[in-house]
């Protein structure tokens, strides 16, 4: 699994409530336009699908960051904001 932060601008009130709700589904939202997801390579590409589908490439904008672990665990926070937690054990 990999670590992701995805954050938006989306012009459209329609448009942007369909990409929170895209992302909610697969991440936790830790400000209003920015989402960690720990996904899957295969969830990530249908993820990116399904936002592709969403957004009007000339008046939104939308921004994938990937986190190696050691960047992950060097993430600081400030104030009320923490990590979308890791998990411990993985089963498949």
């Amino acid at each position: 699994m990999d670590f992701y932060v995805i954050s938006y601008d989306v012009a459209d009130d329609k448009r942007r409530l369909k990409v929170a709700r895209t992302l909610e589904a697969h991440g936790e939202r830790v400000q209003y336009s920015v989402f960690e997801c720990l996904l899957k390579r295969k969830d990530f590409e249908a993820l990116c699908a399904q936002l592709k589908d969403i957004i009007e490439q000339a008046e939104d904008s939308l921004r994938i960051y990937r986190l190696c672990p050691p960047c992950v665990a060097r993430i600081e926070t400030w104030g009320q904001a923490s990590v979308t937690r890791l998990p411990d054990l993985f089963i498949v």
